[in-house]
């Protein structure tokens, strides 16, 4: 649970934070992420936070400058009709028009009127993108997991701040839908990387050596997402 957003002064820099109290911490630490700074507390412990910070001056400055930065990489978006959204990595053109659903045809992406005018044009399109991705990943997955003989539970598409893909030890594979903003082979490489886990539950030598069985390409496709992973944010306001 987090608390309201706070502030320190390090060496004259205003740096905004949060705190969050969490019953599995077993000390205080710091974390600095997409969604900004936050001093996490075990829970009933009494603490200053700000000491904390002050404390590790240093690497808070550091990673908040690497954070400004990231955030600075963000695209522009715009939830309108005539916005344009990267599908597969590719410019679309969203277009609101009167139709039963939602699609993706030559280009554009086109939202139904009547869900646009129930919800908005966001969520209409972020309600899409989840579609189309449940089909692109549990095609996929279907696909290499016949060919690399592994098995698993079901698919999950979520919206992970940090996280592209993840396997649990009872074979659900959880995969982030913003993937689909993407190239296509990196959405392919991550479905492959989470389907490797069901064999190997490690990174091993042996865990990337099946990957590249079937993604020879796979450490241009990793590097990709660590280089480019601003151009998959959606909406920098849930950040």
């Amino acid at each position: 649970m987090a608390d309201a957003a706070r502030t320190v002064d390090l060496r004259g820099s205003t740096i905004p934070y949060d705190v969050r109290h969490s019953t599995r911490a077993e000390r205080s630490r710091i974390t600095v992420d997409a969604g900004g700074v936050t001093v996490v507390v075990p829970e009933g412990a009494v603490v200053d936070p700000e000491h904390i910070l002050q404390n590790h001056t240093d690497w808070v400055l550091a990673r908040h400058e690497e954070l400004e930065a990231y955030r600075d990489r963000i695209p522009d978006r715009h939830f309108e009709a005539g916005a344009s959204f990267p599908y597969l990595g590719e410019p679309h053109e969203v277009v609101v028009e009167t139709r039963p659903y939602s699609v993706v045809d030559d280009g554009t992406l086109r939202l139904a009127a009547n869900h646009v005018a129930e919800t908005s044009v966001k969520r209409a399109l972020e309600t899409l993108y989840r579609r189309l991705a449940r089909e692109r990943f549990e095609s996929l997955a279907e696909q290499y997991a016949t060919e690399m003989g592994v098995e698993y539970g079901r698919i999950e598409v979520r919206n992970q701040r940090t996280k592209w893909g993840s396997c649990s030890t009872s074979g659900t594979i959880s995969l982030n839908w913003r993937l689909l903003l993407g190239p296509p082979e990196v959405s392919e490489y991550v479905v492959i990387h989470e389907l490797a886990h069901r064999r190997e539950m490690n990174h091993s030598e042996a865990f990337w050596a099946l990957v590249a069985d079937h993604d020879p390409a796979y450490e241009r496709h990793r590097t990709w997402l660590s280089e480019h992973a601003t151009r998959l944010v959606f909406d920098p306001d849930d950040l």
